[in-house]
């Protein structure tokens, strides 16, 4: 299989290895504001190429100038701040330091400061980085990616469009999918509505919205959606990585600051967040389905933090090459295993699944009744069901199929 590098963009850091399953649905597309070309033409009264272009030109650009005026409002930048004066003076650079022009520490060069320049500088924040995200409450709720605020020894400052600057709180982080919370005080302003990922179609146009390199805040790209449903396993550099369910691919441009801001379809509606891109390819990034984080947003908006059910262990989809490599006797379903690590047991210990005696190695291959196929996401199904509520899993255990009860808990807070 071909390998794909990609990397999530918190704030133009990161970077990782993935290889990328893609399953993609064809489909057509027809949007308010946008002409069909049998449209266009019964418009034109005829079939002139030239005006059939300039008519559906003319009606995309002016609903995506609408849909950024009423959007731009709503969309923040977040600037990444922490003490410089408790950093190791030899730290090195980052290797992307140069190209975004954002050194991500400020490291002396040529001889020491002098006694009044050290206690200055003393617990001086400065900024280190930067994502985007966007307010989805009157009353301040900020949508962002888990990974631009996983820094918990980091201030988070959210700027508005306007330069108004906020200080964050970090509300609540997603434990299953990249997706983060922040509050700042207030109670008049704008919001995004949130559309519908599942309605999405191939060749849709798609506007993006964030702070670009960390440093243009709320730029503009336009695009379509180039791919659906697709699973990516997106790395920081560092060691962590992270699937992407069902992921939209994207040919707007978004790069490293964009992490957490909307993608938005042309009724100025968020169908995804900006996620992860391709170091390797072109205007090839990732958006998070909306979907999958509306149950988050509305956890913290009614209980103040998110509860998501658990099954507690780690998979990788069973397909049909897998099946064929490994001599396994089905070819969908998803297979228990193994982290990266030995410490990456593939049954949490203590967890749902491990109560109810899944091993590693089993495959689960239905849950209450409906087959797991290639394209159905695991994480997605089980975030779907609450917490305490029972399910019946089918799964192949030592070549033999038999029935499991499981009840679902609540995600732990201290489980990676």
């Amino acid at each position: 299989m071909k390998q794909h590098r990609f990397f999530f963009l918190p704030f133009f850091l990161f970077a990782g290895t993935v290889v990328v399953s893609v399953v993609v649905t064809l489909a057509t597309v027809s949007l308010i504001g946008i002409k069909t070309p049998i449209e266009r033409q019964w418009l034109s009264g005829g079939d002139d190429a030239g005006t059939l272009r300039e008519t559906g030109y003319l009606d995309e650009e002016s609903a995506t100038i609408d849909v950024v005026r009423s959007a731009n409002q709503a969309v923040v930048s977040i600037a990444i701040k922490k003490d410089i004066s408790t950093l190791e003076p030899n730290i090195q650079s980052f290797p992307f330091d140069d190209f975004f022009g954002f050194p991500f520490f400020d490291v002396p060069q040529g001889g020491e400061p002098d006694d009044q320049k050290k206690t200055e500088e003393k617990n001086k924040l400065q900024q280190v980085g930067g994502g985007s995200g966007f307010l989805v409450t009157k009353d301040g709720l900020v949508v962002t990616n888990r990974h631009v605020v996983e820094d918990e020894t980091a201030v988070y400052t959210v700027i508005l469009t306007d330069g108004t600057e906020y200080n964050a709180t970090v509300v609540a982080k997603d434990p299953v999918f990249d997706v983060a919370l922040l509050r700042i005080e207030g109670d008049t302003f704008p919001v995004l509505a949130l559309g519908d990922s599942e309605s999405v179609q191939l060749g849709q146009t798609v506007i993006a919205i964030g702070n670009a390199l960390a440093e243009f805040g709320n730029t503009v790209t336009r695009g379509v959606v180039s791919g659906v449903n697709r699973r990516v396993e997106a790395g920081d550099g560092l060691g962590q990585s992270e699937i992407l369910e069902e992921a939209i691919q994207t040919d707007a441009a978004i790069n490293p600051g964009n992490s957490g801001g909307p993608l938005l379809n042309l009724a100025g509606q968020v169908i995804g967040i900006n996620t992860a891109v391709s170091r390797q390819g072109q205007l090839v990034g990732f958006a998070i389905p909306i979907n999958t984080v509306k149950r988050s947003i509305e956890s913290v908006i009614a209980t103040g933090r998110i509860v998501r059910p658990w099954l507690g262990i780690r998979y990788i989809p069973v397909t049909p090459r897998l099946a064929e490599e490994n001599a396994l006797p089905v070819t969908y379903g998803v297979l228990v295993v193994r982290g990266d690590t030995p410490e990456q047991l593939g049954v949490i210990p203590g967890s749902p699944a491990d109560k109810a005696g899944l091993e590693e190695n089993d495959i689960i291959l239905e849950i209450n009744g409906e087959k797991l196929e290639d394209k159905d996401s695991l994480s997605k199904k089980i975030a779907g069901y609450g917490v305490e509520e029972q399910i019946m899993l089918k799964i192949l255990h030592d070549g033999k199929e038999k029935d499991v009860s499981v009840t679902l808990e609540e995600y732990p807070a201290d489980t990676e």
